[in-house]
């Protein structure tokens, strides 16, 4: 056993090398990561530390629910629309595209890109404002999905114990929103986790966050995010006959292109190239320029569209009668619940005394599937699923 150790120490010292001789000054190195609680069995394994939380992430429960959560457009019969599982990976692939030309450290750009969207609630962004407006009346705060991504990273896999990941990980999935638009990002001074859980509960009392990652690599992902859903929610509408390609503003065809495919191309290149041997990661003038229009074409078009929201009044009504019978279930005790029986059993006492009932039900709705939300509902509240839009 103790060969084992040797040899996997000396895989890992090779990969060490290999980061000091290609990684750019700027880079999060392996050897910097920081963790909540010690861990002696990292020592005597191959995996550097961003790696190892990569897989920690990969093998949770919470990343295997991806598969079954909304990225823009749910209830509709399309099997080739985009659902959270494929967001994620795109982000991961042209993140680390991007990382590789800076001289990134490529493995904290996919552990972060594969956690940053855990914490989603059913029904995407639409089932984040509805469970804010429960979360908030019932103080717990306001629901940001960043946060519940660390949430159940952090705090609730492992049955309470979280996965014990590095803080340059949780710091850039806090800071990942994609949404706000940027032109340039720069690193903010590293944190501590004190620091950390100090921004967080700050968070939880604010409508809109907009933290800066203290890392290159969480600055990559952040933009990423923006490129991987810009180009494909486009594409995703036109499948569905909610935009025609020519209603792409023409400044943006012109500069980024029509088509997912060359978007994506184009905002990774100028992105790489504008950030090269910089100390921020960024767009060029005009590129921003026509990103933020594309933007607010998306939003005008896509997002805010009312034929895409006309079955979300059936979902909101899920939600609230869900919330409502679970926190209710919590004080009377009731043991049948499956809030006790899927969630709570097996539980740590260390989460259950730590957090409020209101707490307690946010984190296992927001932990919940599409499909799964609407099984826990009663028939008369269940939406059909729709043939087109």
């Amino acid at each position: 056993m103790n060969d084992t150790f040797e040899k996997a120490r000396e895989l890992k010292d090779l990969l060490t090398l290999r980061e000091n001789e290609n990684l750019c000054s700027l880079a999060c190195f392996s050897h910097t990561a920081l963790r909540r609680h010690k861990e002696k069995f990292t020592e005597n394994e191959y995996r550097q530390a961003f790696s190892a939380d990569s897989d920690r992430i990969l093998n949770s429960l919470a990343f295997t629910r991806y598969i079954d959560k909304t990225q823009v457009f749910s209830l509709i019969n399309n099997d080739h629309l985009t659902h959270r599982v494929i967001h994620v990976q795109l982000v991961s692939r042209v993140a680390r595209t991007i990382g590789r030309y800076l001289g990134l450290n490529e493995d904290l750009i996919e552990a972060v890109s594969l956690g940053h969207d855990i914490g989603h609630t059913p029904f995407g962004h639409d089932g984040e404002g509805f469970l804010s407006k429960l979360t908030h009346a019932h103080g717990a705060g306001f629901f940001h999905h960043n946060l519940q991504s660390i949430q159940f990273l952090d705090r609730i896999e492992k049955n309470g114990k979280g996965l014990n990941l590095s803080l340059q990980t949780m710091d850039a999935i806090i800071c990942h929103d994609g949404e706000t638009h940027s032109k340039k990002l720069a690193p903010q001074k590293p944190r501590s986790f004190e620091e950390l859980d100090l921004m967080m509960d700050k968070m939880r009392h604010k409508k809109v966050c907009d933290a800066v990652p203290m890392t290159m690599e969480g600055c990559v992902v952040r933009m990423a995010d923006t490129i991987s859903y810009i180009g494909r929610d486009l594409e995703d509408a036109i499948r569905l006959k909610l935009v025609n390609r020519e209603d792409i503003p023409d400044r943006c065809k012109a500069i980024l292109g029509q088509t997912n495919g060359t978007i994506v191309f184009n905002l990774v290149t100028d992105l790489i190239t504008t950030s090269l041997n910089q100390p921020f990661i960024g767009f060029s003038d005009s590129i921003a320029a026509a990103l933020k229009t594309l933007k607010a074409f998306n939003y005008k078009n896509i997002y805010k569209n009312p034929v895409i929201k006309k079955h979300l009044s059936s979902i909101e009504e899920i939600f609230c009668f869900l919330f409502e019978k679970y926190l209710t279930d919590l004080e009377k005790g009731n043991q049948n619940s499956v809030i006790f029986t899927d969630f709570l059993f097996g539980m740590s006492p260390g989460y259950r005394a730590q957090h409020s009932y209101p707490e307690i039900v946010r984190d296992y709705i927001s932990g919940m599937t599409d499909s799964y939300l609407i099984r826990q509902a009663p028939f008369h509240l269940r939406p059909d699923s729709i043939e087109n839009v």
